[in-house]
């Protein structure tokens, strides 16, 4: 039975240290991990005030990578620094993005410029960033993907009958019951599109407010040199005007992410040792 008690012990500890551990992926419908793309490491995560941040590496190149989480296609809107990343627009839920299908993974590796050409990420100092450089710089420092579910197809027509539909009892019941559920649809879509876009764009500016002095230069992402990535065209229709998840990443320095308490130090209080000096063979000595 101690055998039992020790394993028991020692697996709900593990699962107690994992549970604790900074994540590599952020997101439910998408799972979302920014990628040192010249080290090869998947940037930690971690989660600070119901923020998730990752430490970039000033000069690396980065992706941001996508991968779908469902068994149906998605759309993600992906924007860097309040830009979105395909159309260089200011980013909003509506505009272009990248579609997955199913269990799909796809690397976003810089500024799309063509079909087959991006200008690749790269960590530098924010006044050097490519939202600064096109005069955008209030929202630098930020990842954000719009996750959106594709509209379903519509259900087959119902069967022709062999009589006259009129003279079906209850017919007139189910011609009069459609036009008030898609009364509820249309008003479900409007009450969706009515929220009140001053107060959401109030919060927005409020959270990304500029952070206190840092130690180093806040990081921003630049417009790197040209590189080959190929896209193809297809159609999306999204299944509402609203994203289905919003995930955001915020990204600085492993310095200023230390200065502000996100990443925490890694010095450790020296224990003091009851055998400081190990092992010594033989026997005490006389004294002098």
């Amino acid at each position: 039975m101690k055998p039992l008690a020790i394993l028991r012990t020692t697996l709900t500890t593990a699962a107690l240290l994992a549970a604790a551990l900074p994540a590599h992926a952020v997101g439910r419908l998408a799972d979302i991990q920014v990628v040192d793309r010249d080290s090869g490491e998947t940037l930690t995560v971690y989660r600070h005030q119901g923020e998730h941040w990752v430490a970039g590496r000033p000069g690396a190149r980065y992706a941001v990578s996508v991968r779908n989480a469902t068994a149906g296609r998605v759309l993600g809107v992906v924007s860097v620094d309040g830009v979105n990343v395909i159309s260089g627009e200011t980013a909003a839920w509506q505009q272009t993005g990248y579609v997955l299908s199913p269990w799909q993974q796809h690397a976003i590796t810089g500024w799309r410029k063509s079909d087959a050409e991006v200008a690749a990420f790269h960590f530098t100092a924010s006044s050097a960033s490519y939202a600064e450089r096109t005069g955008r710089p209030a929202h630098v420092g930020v990842i954000g993907v719009a996750v959106f579910r594709e509209k379903p197809l519509p259900p087959p027509p119902p069967a022709v009958l062999p009589w006259p539909s009129q003279c079906e009892p209850g017919a007139a019941e189910s011609r009069s019951s459609a036009p008030s559920s898609a009364a509820d649809t249309t008003a479900e879509a409007q009450a969706n599109n009515g929220a009140p876009r001053e107060r959401a764009e109030s919060l927005a500016a409020r959270r990304m407010a500029p952070a206190a002095p840092m130690p180093a230069p806040r990081l921003g992402t630049g417009h790197g040199e040209r590189e080959a990535s190929h896209i193809s065209h297809t159609t999306f229709e999204r299944r509402s005007e609203r994203p289905d998840e919003l995930v955001r990443i915020r990204y600085d320095s492993r310095e200023n992410l230390i200065a502000m308490g996100i990443i925490p130090t890694q010095a450790v209080p020296l224990r003091p040792n009851p055998f400081p000096a190990g092992v010594q063979p033989g026997y005490a000595p006389d004294p002098r």
